[in-house]
């Protein structure tokens, strides 16, 4: 989230993406995890307590972003950012939800994006990192407002998937055009123990059916020019991601959140054929 001067849109855009970044103003306790696939599974290879401030400043104009790091056995890291705008790259919701990342996707260089949910006193963040076109690691960042009380979500299983889930998809666009919003229905089923069937149903558009194999905590749908995986995560959490990113095929990323048995939250970040990032999508779901 740190400022980018050569971006300009108009000031009404500007101004309302800075009102969304406010909510996510406090102290954000919890901490970042870095995870690697590990054959069907994932394998920690850090997970070092964080606490976020965002402080806003000059009546709130400027923000004030004070990142702490207390690795075990190692002194405590401070960073601190100061930014008056927001990078080209980093799209703001209404409820604070949020996405920054990489704008072009190069097939030789480092590429990654960081999608970012809340819910009242608690947020999820995820950064999932390419590179050389291979997915090469996820960082889970699981927080909390200082002195909240919330309990952390239990890990994602596949049973807290299945279901008819019904939605409105809000989608904004890395060219600043309307806003949209659209229903969305999820079909997800249990075909067996070992798959999954699920099925998108958008009004307007032919109904889209997959069928995912279950592999330990990744789910593998590998129908489609670019075949994507689903990652089961701690604190209710899921990552949507291709393996691999094909050249010359469209791709997205995604990030997803169980509030509860019912509410599920989703962020999607869409690139095209060509590796240009085109849009952010957030999707609110119920469990019918």
């Amino acid at each position: 989230m740190q400022s980018n001067p050569s971006f300009s849109h108009s000031s009404d855009q500007s101004s309302s993406q800075w009102q969304r970044l406010l909510k996510n103003v406090g102290i954000w306790q919890g901490s970042f995890t870095q995870l690697v696939p590990q054959g069907q599974n994932l394998q920690i290879l850090k997970d070092v307590p964080t606490e976020v401030a965002l402080i806003p400043q000059d009546n709130g104009s400027a923000m004030r972003q004070e990142i702490r790091r207390f690795p075990p056995r190692e002194s405590a890291q401070t960073q601190v950012l100061e930014y008056r705008a927001l990078s080209r790259s980093t799209l703001f919701f209404e409820n604070g939800a949020f996405s920054q990342g990489s704008t072009q996707w190069g097939p030789f260089s480092e590429f990654g994006a960081e999608l970012g949910l809340i819910d009242g006193d608690r947020r999820l963040r995820l950064v999932q990192l390419y590179k050389a076109s291979e997915f090469k690691q996820f960082t889970l960042i699981r927080e909390q407002l200082k002195g909240s009380s919330a309990p952390e979500r239990p890990p994602l299983a596949v049973e807290d998937l299945i279901g008819t889930w019904q939605g409105i998809a809000t989608t904004q666009y890395a060219d600043l055009q309307p806003e949209q919003s659209q229903a969305t229905q999820l079909k997800v089923e249990k075909i067996s123990d070992l798959s999954i069937r699920q099925t998108l149903t958008i009004p307007g558009i032919p109904a889209i059916t997959s069928v995912g194999d279950i592999k330990g905590q990744t789910i593998f749908f590998k129908e489609g020019a670019q075949p994507v995986q689903v990652t089961l995560l701690p604190d209710g959490a899921s990552a949507t991601l291709p393996q691999r990113i094909a050249s010359r095929q469209p791709f997205f990323l995604e990030s997803g959140w169980l509030l509860n048995t019912h509410t599920r939250q989703r962020l999607i970040r869409r690139y095209d054929a060509t590796g240009a990032w085109v849009s952010l999508t957030l999707v609110i779901e119920q469990k019918q």
